[in-house]
């Protein structure tokens, strides 16, 4: 019999438990979040495009003479100075060349001073009757022949002299030398192509199209904007910025028929080589004077379907304040509409919230920074 009367009072036991934990959640409280207030930050326009890093300068090192490779005379991938010996070319023949070019000018000079000596004889016989004009002028010819030899062997010598100086060939420009294509032993000459490259690496520039559209709304604010006066800031592929800050130094004349683009230009300093020549970066443009602008963590933000969104806390409960955005600054995304200053956001803690949850706020640890 005391069987049979146990299974409605485990029965009853049961359906208690199940109703006890709103009980229990309500005993809970408010749930704790992290908030921050909505504050107010000087906020300039920004554009976003997608540019390239280029060297403003970029050197193809030839050899000018043809000859046996010597020396390699630096290590790849440094940076060289201006006028740097770079590659010797083996120099005897060079030399050979210019010592018989010089024995050409002596035979030139020897020439010369006896056809004055003859033209002077020439003169002094006609002068007393003893010579013919014929004979003068003929003299007169072989010196004038004689100085244009000696020309002819100086100007030998002269292209000597280079040939033998081209055997050392040096950087013309300072930057960093990249990997070379010949080595010691090679025999190399006008015709082997490039034998490496220096490339400059401060500052360096960064191009960028700007699409047709763009650069009308551009030219609208002409007068209001300077384009000397606009910061340009680079992002890296992994999404870090660059730390320092370029400005633009030239707008090309034309439009691009193919793609409807204007190409800009921003020289950025690159003191510590992080810049490399053909680097794919984002450009972010900043001109006009700033304005305030209401700013929130990124962390902040709820997605779905129809937008994004934030918890806000009023009257001790949470609340959904839908947003239209306008950009980021650095880690905080910029409010145009949806929230007051002041307005305290979630941030910490929104996971477990719904609209009209009695929530305990407290700081959280985060501060804006632009």
């Amino acid at each position: 019999m005391s069987r049979v009367t146990a299974k409605p009072a485990a029965a009853l036991a049961l359906l208690a438990f199940l109703a006890s934990p709103p009980a229990l959640a309500q005993q809970q409280g408010p749930i704790p979040v992290g908030v921050v207030p909505a504050e107010l930050k000087p906020v300039s326009e920004a554009m976003e495009f997608v540019g390239r890093v280029e060297a403003p300068e970029k050197v193809d090192i030839r050899a000018r003479v043809k000859g046996m490779l010597e020396e390699v005379l630096f290590k790849e991938g440094e940076t060289v100075k201006e006028g740097q010996p770079l590659y010797r070319i083996e120099k005897p023949l060079f030399e050979a060349d210019v010592q018989q070019a010089e024995g050409d000018v002596e035979r030139a000079k020897a020439a010369l001073t006896l056809s004055k000596i003859q033209r002077e004889r020439a003169e002094e016989l006609l002068a007393k009757n003893a010579g013919t004009a014929v004979a003068r002028d003929q003299s007169v010819a072989n010196e004038e022949s004689s100085k244009g030899a000696l020309l002819t062997a100086e100007a030998a010598l002269n292209t000597a002299k280079i040939n033998l100086g081209y055997t050392d060939i040096v950087s013309p420009i300072t930057g960093r030398i990249g990997r070379t294509v010949f080595t010691r032993g090679h025999i190399v000459g006008p015709e082997s192509g490039v034998l490496d490259t220096v490339v400059s690496q401060d500052p360096m520039y960064i191009t960028f199209p700007v699409s047709q559209r763009d650069y009308l709304e551009a030219q609208k604010e002409e007068g209001k904007v300077d384009l000397a006066n606009v910061e340009v800031r680079v992002k890296f592929p992994d999404g870090t910025i660059y730390d320092q800050l370029g400005r633009i130094n030239f707008v090309d004349v034309s439009v691009s028929r193919t793609t409807d683009t204007v190409i800009l230009r921003a020289d950025v300093p690159n003191p510590k080589g992080k810049l490399v020549d053909g680097q794919l970066v984002r450009v972010e443009l900043k001109a006009g004077a700033p304005e305030e602008r209401i700013v929130i963590p990124q962390a902040a933000l709820i997605a779905d379907q129809a937008g994004v969104y934030v918890f806000a806390v009023e009257d001790g409960k949470a609340v959904v304040r839908r947003l239209k955005t306008g950009g980021t600054l650095g880690p905080n995304v910029i409010v145009m509409e949806g929230l007051k200053v002041g307005e305290p956001v979630v941030i910490d803690g929104f996971e477990a919230l719904r609209p009209g949850a009695a929530v305990r706020a407290v700081p959280a640890n985060t501060s804006l920074k632009g």
